[in-house]
């Protein structure tokens, strides 16, 4: 399956309703979130969003454990960085504390994570290597084949995929990956010769010069 595609298919279809495997390598820099937002923000909003930026819901081990699994979701490739190069982690842990409701199923989805690799592998997800990662985590990436007794590692990952694909998708790279350029001022040159042609009219000299022509 193409992750990158998949996710990008979700990504897109969300701007249009208007809403919206190295990833071992945990040493490798971490992109800052931004410390301030000023744009579009109130100053209630804006004490908010420095208070929880000031404030630290994972610990170390859980931000680990999120970089693996977000480069495990959205990898680098030849077109863009990874999800962690994006700031993914950081995404996410701004989110959890600015909706509370994630905070449990994160955090116990993690622990589930740990105790599984535990009872196989005898080491917590992040201690593990690649091949172990992607063991556990290929039984409950696809919902529909999943055991019945890996459902709550299944509603975890689908909870760490959607914040991963927001994420990404919502950051410069993740912009850039989609070619999505949104708006932009362009230059309408008027009607089409040919067109003028068929119906026998053509823009007088005022016109031209004022209103259509912009080379």
């Amino acid at each position: 399956m193409d992750r990158r595609k998949y996710l990008k298919t979700l990504a897109v279809g969300s701007l249009g309703a208007g809403v919206l495997l190295q990833s071992c390598d945990t040493d490798k820099p971490v992109v800052e979130a931004p410390k301030t937002f000023t744009i579009d923000r109130t100053p209630d909003e804006l004490a908010r969003d420095q208070k929880l930026m000031s404030e630290k819901f994972f610990d170390d081990h859980e931000m680990k454990t999120i970089h693996i699994l977000s480069d495990i979701i959205i990898p680098k490739d030849e077109k863009s960085g990874s999800a962690t190069d994006a700031g993914v982690p950081d995404f996410i842990e701004f989110i959890v504390k600015d909706m509370p409701r994630y905070q449990t199923p994160m955090r116990g989805g993690i622990k589930w994570l740990d105790i599984q690799c535990m009872k196989r592998f005898n080491a917590d997800f992040a201690s593990c290597n690649s091949a172990q990662q992607i063991e556990l985590v290929d039984e409950i990436a696809f919902p529909e084949k999943a055991k019945p007794e890996m459902q709550q590692g299944v509603a975890f990952f689908n909870t760490m995929r959607d914040l991963t694909a927001c994420g990404f998708f919502t950051s410069k790279i993740g912009i850039d990956d989609l070619g999505y350029a949104g708006n932009k001022p362009n230059q309408w040159n008027g009607v089409p010769q040919e067109v003028l042609d068929q119906y026998g009219i053509q823009y007088d000299e005022r016109t031209l010069a004022e209103s259509v022509k912009f080379d």
